[in-house]
């Protein structure tokens, strides 16, 4: 596969599994064009054109020939300038990476989290908070996040990827995307009536199961193994942790447990004081299962998977 087809494989599987409509995020990429369209030619030169056809901003290639032929890929978790070199020590030992394959943005893609963060809002309409309130508590929250990145040193695994000549790519919400739909899909089989059973369907999982054996596997952080978990909202895309205004709005829309991939001290505080259970299945496995979901859509058409930085492997033939 050419690094332009794996990219555009990565934006389908993305809106393939996003928890909005197709119709709903083919709409927004219409918008997106109609916006450009109306741009003045200065403004053209600086738009980012991938904005087009691909609705995630912090999925992206970052680096490398888009016509590159890639045989062998190295794919983890954060993949900084340790992982870089790694990849390029590979290459001296017989085994030349192809294309680097980070879940977390870098470069550009990570001063563009803030963009997919309005993912969240029709996940939390989905559950039953009016549209209209989940944009406003979310407005500030994205901000926030917005203002947040701008200080960082976002270019340094793609400057030591380009120096390298490695191509470098990441793959954030798409990814997340897939553990989103796949997680909530077997919680809504499963049924588990209390947060132990819940547990447990977690584990059914192996790059959950994986995970305990590191002691970072999925745990109760709010309510008791007894307690009943009523409605079930897995929360896991939207590149980053919401607004803490949501936890309220969530209960009064009747959600009991929220399945989550990490959560700070204030917002447990908040799902706390609104009697919400909380899952916290882990970050790595999560980010694992999403990536792995995506590696092997690339390993079933013949690309050589390895992996590093955290993600726990686990291939599905199917």
């Amino acid at each position: 596969m050419k690094i332009k087809e794996i990219y555009e494989l990565a934006i389908r599987k993305g809106i393939e599994n996003d928890p909005r409509s197709r119709e709903a995020v083919l709409k927004l990429l219409e918008k997106e064009k109609k916006y450009f369209e109306e741009l003045k030619e200065d403004q053209k030169a600086e738009f980012d054109r991938d904005r087009l056809f691909n609705p995630y901003g912090d999925t992206r290639v970052l680096c490398g020939n888009l016509d590159r032929e890639v045989r062998r890929v190295l794919a983890g978790v954060d993949m900084e300038t340790g992982e870089v070199l790694l990849a390029e020590r590979l290459a001296s030992r017989g085994r030349p990476v192809d294309l680097i394959i980070a879940h977390h943005p870098e470069g550009k893609a990570m001063a563009a989290l803030y963009q997919v963060m309005s993912v969240q809002e029709d996940v939390l309409a989905s559950f039953g908070v009016p549209i209209n309130v989940a944009e406003g508590i979310m407005s500030s929250r994205i901000s926030e996040v917005k203002r947040g990145l701008m200080p960082i040193n976002h270019n340094r695994a793609v400057d030591a990827a380009r120096l390298l000549d490695i191509p470098l790519m990441c793959v954030h919400t798409a990814a997340d995307n897939l553990v989103q739909k796949y997680m909530q899909n077997m919680i809504n089989r499963e049924k588990p009536e209390t947060l132990e059973d819940l547990v447990k369907v977690i584990k059914k999982i192996p790059e959950y199961a994986k995970a305990v054996q590191y002691n970072a596997g999925p745990a109760i952080v709010l309510g008791h193994k007894k307690r009943r978990t009523g409605k079930i909202m897995v929360d896991m895309t939207g590149g980053t942790s919401g607004s803490e205004d949501a936890y309220g709005k969530l209960a009064v829309a009747g959600v009991g447990t929220l399945v989550v991939m990490h959560i700070g001290e204030k917002h447990r505080k908040e799902a706390e004081k609104n009697h919400i259970n909380v899952i916290n299945a882990g970050h790595m496995a999560s980010d694992s299962l999403g990536m792995n979901l995506f590696l092997d859509e690339l390993a079933r058409r013949g690309i050589e998977v390895m992996t590093c930085s955290g993600l726990i492997r686990c291939e599905r033939k199917n």
